[in-house]
This record gives structure tokens, C-alpha cells and sequence, in this order.
């Protein structure tokens, strides 16, 4: 991650601006990813009737991933897991994973380093948020908190 000012304040700005919220939540998620030195970033809220997760906004997918990551049922692939865990599900290196917890077309991501971070509200998971590198990596405590308060700013912009 870049040492620079707070990237919550940032995104707090670029949530701030005037026009689309569509719009708005591109460029924030696209700012996590640049802070982050990431290939995909994917933020996702949960949906009140299903224990779904609803994609609200991502870069980096490919179109065959992003539609799969459209709904993504608790307990299913990275987001899901780490949903219904309620806590962060990392990976070093995604293409070599064989735990289960990725699926298969997640390979088509080219990402190796993953995490996922949920966040909650009420003691109950209301999104999640992804990032992804291109290479192997650990993630550290400090990237994980980040991560999560990045989706808490994230949240405040969503009605």
C-alpha cells in the first residue's frame, strides 16, 4: 500500500462529488485498488431477503467473472466464505489454492495474493470488500483494517 494521506479521507472526497453514485463508487473502488496495488477490487453488499451477496461495483474482472460475481450465495467462493464466517478470508496465492474456498473460474482473475474483508453492522454482515494482486502476497493486520474501513466509508454512499 502507498504511504500516503489517509485513503479513507479520499475516498470519502470522491464520494463526495457531484454526479452518478454508479459513478462515484467506480472511482472509489478503482482508488482502493490503485492504494492497494491491486489487479481486481470488488465491493459487495448483502440483500435483505437472501443471504446473497449483491456486486454494487468492481475493476479488474473479467466479464465472465463479473457476471458470476453478480450474486454470490454465503458460504460460496472467497466473498461468500468470508461472509459467512464474518471475518477475513485471505490467500497467498489464489492460482494454486486447493482449499475449496476459491472456485474454479476464479483462476481466470490472474490474481495470486486475495482478501476479502466483511463488514458489519448491527452484528449482522452488510458487504464485503475484495482486493487482488498479480503476485503472491500476504496481507498484513494494518492492509486488513484499511480494507475494512474502506468498506465502511464505501457503505455511507449506498441508500
Amino acid at each position: 500500500m502507498h504511504p500516503q494521506a489517509d485513503i479513507t479521507e479520499r475516498l470519502g472526497a470522491i464520494l463526495r462529488e457531484e454526479g452518478d453514485l454508479e459513478d462515484r463508487l467506480q472511482a472509489a473502488i478503482a482508488e482502493i485498488a490503485r492504494q492497494f496495488d491491486a489487479r481486481t477490487c470488488t465491493f459487495h453488499r448483502t440483500t435483505a431477503e437472501d443471504p446473497l451477496l449483491e456486486l454494487v461495483a468492481q475493476v479488474g474482472l473479467p466479464p465472465n467473472i463479473a457476471e458470476i460475481a453478480g450474486h454470490i450465495p454465503f458460504g460460496k467462493g472467497m466473498a461468500g466464505v468470508c461472509a459467512q464466517r464474518r471475518e477475513p478470508v485471505t490467500m497467498c496465492n489464489l492460482q494454486t489454492d486447493d482449499s475449496g474456498i476459491a472456485k474454479p473460474a476464479a483462476r481466470d482473475t490472474r490474481v495470486e495474493g486475495a482478501v476479502v474483508v466483511p463488514l458489519l453492522a448491527e452484528d449482522r454482515v452488510v458487504a464485503t470488500l475484495g482486493i487482488g494482486k498479480g503476485e503472491e502476497y500476504d496481507y498484513s493486520e494494518d492492509e486488513i483494517l484499511s480494507l475494512q474501513r474502506c468498506a465502511s466509508v464505501l457503505m455511507t454512499a449506498l441508500p
